[in-house]
């Protein structure tokens, strides 16, 4: 969800994945695994694995993930940089000049003004997402982004917010929900009997998701189609799925024609009318 969302926010920027900084507040398992897919993104885009891991940056309980830090669990050790150690997140903000500021801390508020703010000074258009949940621990409200940006922020939450009106414009805020990728994550891999599930398929998923994404979600601030519709999307991402294990010979069935086609009849369909 998070790679499609930074993929789909390039389409805003017109900038490439591997121009980003990325600064994850949290170094959970969540934000490791967020920033491995954001790595392997940028391979692909043709840069170093080493040179994309040090665009990717970690924010703990106790600051900025560094390498000069002695008690850092080994998920966090890819991401230990050579960097004066920081103490907060304004203080990484404004010494690393992130485009991409991701939450996954659970820590409510934790995108203050001051943070918001100095992303906004960096960036035409900061990317900005708070995908903690609920919404009581969200980093900060899409309303409270848009505000302390000047609406120019691409924002993406893990819990709803509403619209938000900015001047003349209505902003719809983009919300960063696994329902968009479960659903085609699971028909691919159990339609072509796929032994496992790779990192590859999680990254054509993404880049799949992306492609949904309309002109006119953007227009509106939106970086994921709506959510109506879930059931044509998940389709599309079960065939990138699917494509993956048949290329890779993971898959345990022969490959169909007509790939799309064969997992939309495989769906289920809640059609209780001939029970009436």
């Amino acid at each position: 969800m998070t790679l499609a969302g930074l993929l789909s926010s390039l389409r805003i920027t017109g900038k490439k994945l591997g121009d980003q900084t990325v600064l994850l507040f949290g170094a959970g398992e969540a934000a490791t695994g967020i920033a491995d897919l954001i790595v392997l993104a940028m391979v692909r885009e043709g840069i170093p694995e080493e040179t994309a891991r040090r665009k990717c940056w970690l924010m703990d309980s106790k600051g900025l993930v560094v390498r000069s830090r002695n008690d850092l669990a080994d998920n966090k050790l890819a991401y230990a940089h050579e960097h004066e150690p920081l103490p907060d997140l304004f203080s990484a903000v404004q010494a690393l000049r992130p485009t991409a500021l991701i939450g996954a801390s659970g820590k409510s508020s934790a995108f203050t003004q001051a943070v918001l703010s100095t992303m906004a000074a960096y960036n035409e258009h900061p990317i900005v997402f708070a995908l903690s949940n609920p919404t009581s621990q969200s980093e900060c409200t899409a309303e409270e982004c848009y505000q302390f940006t000047d609406g120019r922020a691409i924002f993406a939450s893990g819990s709803p917010f509403p619209e938000v009106r900015m001047k003349e414009r209505t902003i719809t805020p983009g919300q960063a929900n696994n329902a968009y990728v479960f659903p085609g994550i699971g028909l691919g891999v159990i339609a072509s009997g796929a032994r496992r599930v790779t990192e590859e398929m999680f990254y054509e998923a993404a880049k799949a998701l992306a492609g949904e994404v309309t002109p006119a979600d953007l227009a509106m601030g939106r970086i994921y189609p709506g959510l109506d519709r879930v059931r044509e999307v998940s389709a599309v991402i079960a065939t990138a799925v699917a494509q993956v294990a048949f290329k890779k010979e993971l898959a345990t069935v022969e490959e169909p024609p007509n790939v799309l086609g064969w997992l939309e009849s495989l769906m289920y369909v809640p059609d209780y009318a001939s029970y009436v």
